[in-house]
């Protein structure tokens, strides 16, 4: 594989969405805007935060900023939101340039890491808070205060104080607070990072079940990849202050822009390979085609191979399957290893392999079968004829 520019697939045009809450009254937020960000740069003394940034966000579209620490995405929620200000670059927002408009003014909706309730409102009260600053009547505030209690499943709890909450139900009423004022633009910033592993799985589908409701345009913040690929209708990776590709999740796995894309999104094997002619690289013997530009034959490789992108047999299995051979290398292109850890992972179970070269691997198989590659089991690969993306030779 030899593209390495950043890919920023179109954003989707969501189809009207029209539910109860879109009736006059309810708690629905206004139609989702777009937003655009167009060069964005940041600095921090000689720290580079974000260089040239540039991403559209479709209305009611829900993007997940996703990257390792420090490469920019937090910094890129904050200028959106107005709390810091970009050396250079435009945001727009419904077609409107605010880069200079204040936070106060940009009509956001934000929930942050830390549930930043006040402790001396209860629920309802702290729901409320956006809408009393901006002088709504009482009546009015009351009745928002509970729609949203229900929407975001804490009916009943609109007279529980913060302590009174566990933290999910917490992060639910700063989501409800953050919607009270019927916010153009939600931003999320790592809002489950702080939860248990079930509340975390329980809140991101009611998060996104309300963000579908309600149509609002969301910028989720995350590190969690299964977070972003789950929730989000496209994922931004970003690397040193950049967008290295933005494509909805399937496409972000299976077909990667980048090599850092291809090996932070997910888990990625890197085997030696070399480029044969034809467009072709062989790994293991076995010619598999190239996805993308193929570098001359005779390169020297790394290629690139999902877990679950080879099969595995067990030595009976392969001996049974190609008689006459010695088991050593099977007729159809596999090659023997052995099996050195099985690691549980629910439907699946993770095999780490190690070729008699030396070669270590991972393979995915579905649990029901993986009760026979206990370690120290003999087996044999075979990667699948798909396209296989390749990158230059890693040094070691």
């Amino acid at each position: 594989m030899t593209t390495t520019t950043a890919s920023a697939s179109p954003p989707p045009t969501p189809a009207p969405k029209t539910t109860a809450l879109d009736e006059p009254g309810a708690t629905a937020a206004r139609e989702g805007v777009p937003v655009q960000l167009r060069g964005l740069t940041r600095s921090f003394g000689d720290a580079v935060a974000l260089d040239g940034l540039d991403l559209d966000i479709a209305p009611g579209e829900l993007v997940a900023l996703l990257g390792p620490s420090g490469c920019g995405k937090t910094t890129a929620l904050r200028i959106i939101a107005g709390f810091d200000t970009a050396d250079a670059g435009q945001l727009l927002m419904d077609g409107q340039d605010v880069t200079g408009v204040p936070a106060n003014r940009r009509d956001i909706g934000m929930v942050f890491q830390s549930y930043s309730l006040f402790p001396n409102m209860n629920a309802a009260e702290n729901v409320a808070f956006g809408l009393r600053v901006r002088k709504v009547s009482a009546a009015e505030r009351r009745e928002r205060a509970h729609e949203l209690l229900e929407l975001v499943g804490l009916p009943g709890r609109a007279e529980h104080y913060p302590h009174q909450l566990s933290g999910g139900q917490q992060q639910r009423v700063a989501l409800a607070r953050a919607l009270a004022v019927r916010p153009r633009v939600l931003l999320l910033d790592e809002p489950l990072s702080a939860l248990d592993a079930k509340v975390r799985l329980t809140l991101r589908e009611e998060i996104r079940r309300i963000q579908l409701e309600l149509g609002i345009t969301t910028v989720f913040v995350t590190h969690d990849q299964e977070e972003a690929l789950s929730m989000a209708d496209r994922v931004a990776v970003m690397k040193d202050g950049r967008l290295e590709q933005c494509a909805a999740p399937a496409e972000l796995y299976a077909r990667p822009a980048t090599p850092f894309v291809a090996e932070f999104v997910g888990t990625m094997n890197r085997l030696p390979g070399t480029v044969r002619d034809g467009g072709v690289v062989e790994l293991f013997g076995h010619r598999l085609p190239i996805d993308g530009d193929a570098p001359a034959s005779g390169t020297e490789v790394d290629v690139l191979l999902r877990p679950e992108g080879m099969a595995v047999r067990t030595a009976e299995d392969a001996a049974s399957a190609t008689p006459g051979t010695s088991g050593e290398r099977a007729d159809d292109g596999g090659i023997p290893v052995t099996v050195r850890v099985a690691t549980f992972l629910g439907a699946v179970t993770r095999l780490h392999l190690t070729t008699e070269s030396g070669v270590q691997l991972k393979a995915d198989l579905p649990s029901w079968e993986a009760h026979r590659f206990t370690a120290g089991t003999r087996c044999s690969i075979r990667p699948h004829d798909n396209p296989v993306l390749v990158v230059a030779r890693s040094a070691g």
